[in-house]
């Protein structure tokens, strides 16, 4: 490029998007003189979700600012916890993400998962038509400028998902009200209003259900119950309130 350098050190939480030559403190960085310094910083790899504040010779300026010669830009990773204004905070999670989808559900967050790959225009759509905050490991999805708000998802285990979306969002915990299955809401109900839905061996085990009031799905203390205790604990002792 043939524009004004600039000087750009980037936040170490976000060393992962940017090349290794540009972990170590300020690095210079060419631009076109017309380009806006979020389009700039999307260039090197980061995706502007992930970006808290861009600061230049010490002052916050927006996204829009466009970058002068020598002007010295921290990228700043965003804020923890992150407050997503204007509506209810909840998810929408892609193809690759069911198991963190079937979690968050457990614990009564709003979750909304596409189990099929609809493409990221249609993904991108729904967020911003449901206003809901996208999950991904997919930056090229993360860069549309259709969506509500997103996310990256940092790593691949759905232990350190789940504990990084609760500890970046800190949405409230309710566990045991959400389908796991379909993301509605649960009731309680009694065997007789189930029965049709039980085989012999859990109609004769159990005595306390639950029935979702979308999908109808049925739960109960199942053989898994123990593993999702576990869960559920580890979460409220983390972020609960």
């Amino acid at each position: 490029m043939n524009g004004p350098e600039i000087h750009v050190e980037v936040a170490p939480a976000l060393h992962l998007f940017v090349p290794s030559a540009r972990r170590t403190g300020a690095t210079p960085l060419g631009t076109d003189g017309v380009s806006t310094l979020g389009h700039v910083i999307e260039s090197l790899g980061v995706p502007l979700t992930e970006v808290g504040a861009l600061v230049v010779d010490g002052r916050e300026v927006p996204v829009s600012h466009i970058p002068q010669a020598d002007e010295a830009v921290s990228v700043r990773a965003v804020e923890r916890p992150q407050r997503v204004p204007g509506a209810p905070l909840r998810f929408l999670l892609d193809v690759h993400l069911g198991t963190l989808a079937r979690r968050l559900r457990l614990l009564g967050v709003d979750a909304a998962y596409e189990s099929t790959d609809i493409g990221d225009p249609a993904l991108a759509a729904r967020s911003a038509a449901e206003k809901r905050v996208m999950l991904s490991r997919d930056r090229g999805l993360l860069r549309r400028r259709e969506l509500w708000a997103g996310a990256y998802v940092y790593s691949t285990r759905p232990e350190d998902q789940l504990r990084d979306v609760l500890d970046r969002f800190r949405p409230e915990l309710r566990p045991w009200t959400r389908c796991t299955a379909c993301n509605g809401l649960l009731a309680e109900a009694t065997k007789e209003e189930v029965a049709d839905r039980l085989r012999g061996g859990t109609q004769r085990s159990y005595d306390v259900f639950a029935q979702c009031r979308e999908c109808g799905r049925v739960y109960w203390k199942g053989a898994h119950h123990e593993q999702l205790v576990a869960i559920v604990e580890r979460a409220l002792a983390e972020f609960a309130g």
